[in-house]
């Protein structure tokens, strides 16, 4: 295996692998492999997910979007940010530009070292929602912000059990068979909550979450306990910024903003994948 070029970018606490692979460099068939063995800490190089840039017809470019588990994804919010990023230094696109996702088209802007996107509309709004775990019954709140998310309201996000309750909401039968991710969220004030997230396809807490920053700004304004915008402090101690309008149920005009910052950059070999 040839040397592969990538950058370390880390949003607000979610780390990815940024690839640019306009000129292919991993077979298709390898791909799910390749992705959930550079992802594993430790023994690689560690991170989320894996993000691949491509070539578009439709935007200034395309990406793939995989979770730790090789699995690919519609969206992620933080990770449009990282590729945002990414392609405005590596000269792949202007300060303000678009990329194709299989969630619709998303629009970037990058602002120094954070960047802006805006996002397409959120689906499927659903609110309290019972959903019964070991015998115990919970209120949760679901949106598609690109990918599926539950909201749970909880008193205090420092104590609450983020891996054995995310992971049963992940894999329950209401969410079947794509399965969702899990937040966790206090409200501070009218405008500012804490959260923590189970993120599916990584399997475990993630440091922050942009789609779950939406779901729980969203969700949080449907149930009238905030107004947009909203600033979320994420479990990594980093603050993410989620913009709106409502109309009634409807949400639009979804903007996600925080920083994109350059870890380091360097070279996949082949002992990576052992």
């Amino acid at each position: 295996m040839k040397p592969i070029p990538f950058w370390k970018i880390s949003g607000s606490g979610n780390d990815f692998i940024v690839i640019d692979h306009r000129t292919p460099l991993i077979e298709p068939q390898e791909m799910k492999h390749f992705v959930s063995r550079v992802c594993r800490r430790g023994l690689s190089v560690g991170a989320d997910g894996v993000i691949l840039i491509e070539p578009s017809t439709k935007a200034d470019y395309k990406w793939h979007y995989l979770n730790a588990d090789g699995g690919e994804v519609e969206m992620c919010g933080n990770g449009s940010r990282c590729v945002a990023r990414f392609a405005y230094l590596n000269k792949i696109a202007s300060a303000k530009h678009t990329i194709e996702t299989l969630a619709g088209i998303v629009q970037a802007e990058v602002i120094g070292d954070r960047v802006r996107v805006r996002l397409p509309d959120p689906t499927d709004l659903r609110l309290d929602l019972k959903i019964e775990i070991d015998g115990k019954s919970y209120t949760g709140h679901f949106a598609n912000t690109g990918v599926p998310h539950v909201v749970y309201f909880v008193d205090d996000v420092d104590a609450v059990d983020v891996i054995g309750l995310g992971r049963a909401t992940r894999h329950h039968s209401l969410f079947a068979p794509r399965g969702t991710n899990a937040n966790f969220i206090s409200v501070t004030d009218r405008q500012n909550l804490k959260i923590r997230t189970y993120e599916r396809g990584v399997e475990d807490e993630t440091l922050a979450c942009g789609t779950g920053a939406i779901a729980a700004g969203l969700i949080t304004t449907a149930l009238q306990k905030t107004a947009p915008p909203v600033s979320l402090l994420t479990r990594g101690g980093i603050r993410l910024g989620v913009d709106f309008t409502q109309e009634g149920r409807t949400f639009k005009n979804i903007t996600l903003e925080g920083d994109a910052r350059i870890v380091y950059k360097g070279e996949i070999l082949e002992e990576a994948l052992l």
